[in-house]
């Protein structure tokens, strides 16, 4: 099983590295948001920017990240644009996409972006091939905010992410019930013992699913989200609670 070692954060071994999202509209709330991190316990950084109201101006958008980057320089930073249809705050042409990411990739000042899987094929193959030469790694995700898909569809889009060259396959799914977050915790252990040659990151969604966010360490998903200030999906928990549950986890396997 091969890590991802992004600054000093190493993903996919010992405990689950802890991400905190930051979902500002404005370049002052995100410098705020940033400030206010520098006192919380943390890994990596996750930049929502289909938050951010100047999303669609490259220029402010680099701006923003640039000052984020001054409060925290060293601690491994995301990049997503989370589109509407997978949860996120708005829709934008898939050319704007593909060149927000590209462009974002090409500053370096970003750590890791985040690609849909559902993107056209080409555009995501494009998109891995920039971050690559840039020393980006890339997550391949996938959000379903309705249902829990089957297990062995949960394993191949996983399997899909991974063989398109993906760093850290990435899926979040809904639970409607117990069973939905039984079926994604079973997934993922599948896919860890039988598929993945990389960490993985998987989660089942709202309070149901809460478990597989601190669960990681037994299952296989090498990468939780937590809150600090807002979340930025349903069922993230607060970064400390978090932190101190999967602390317990792992003193006890």
């Amino acid at each position: 099983m091969n890590t991802v070692k992004v600054k000093d954060v190493v993903i996919g071994e010992g405990m689950p590295k802890i991400c905190v999202p930051i979902v500002g509209t404005t370049i002052e709330e995100l410098k705020e948001e940033a400030i206010f991190l520098k006192s919380v316990e943390f890994d990596i950084l996750e930049w929502r920017v289909d938050f951010f109201e100047a999303v669609e101006d490259i220029e402010k958008v680099k701006e923003a990240l640039h000052e984020v980057r001054l409060v925290l320089p060293d601690t491994p930073l995301i990049f997503t644009f989370r589109s509407a249809k997978e949860g996120g705050e708005r829709e934008v042409s898939t050319a704007y996409y593909v060149e927000l990411n590209r462009i974002i990739a090409e500053t370096r000042e970003v750590d890791i972006i985040d690609v849909e899987l559902f993107k056209d094929k080409k555009d995501v193959q494009n998109l891995i091939e920039t971050a690559h030469h840039h020393h980006i790694f890339v997550i391949i995700s996938n959000h379903d905010f309705h249902k829990t898909p089957a297990k062995n569809e949960i394993i191949s889009r996983l399997q899909r992410a991974q063989e398109l060259g993906g760093d850290l396959p990435k899926i979040a799914v809904m639970p409607t019930s117990t069973v939905d977050v039984l079926t994604l915790l079973d997934a993922t252990r599948i896919m860890m013992e039988e598929y993945a040659d990389r960490p993985i990151i998987t989660m089942s969604m709202s309070g149901k699913g809460v478990i597989s966010r601190i669960a990681g360490e037994i299952f296989g998903s090498a990468l939780t989200f937590g809150a600090a200030k807002k979340a930025s999906a349903p069922g993230q928990v607060d970064v400390v609670e978090l932190r101190n549950t999967m602390e317990l986890l792992h003193r006890n396997l």
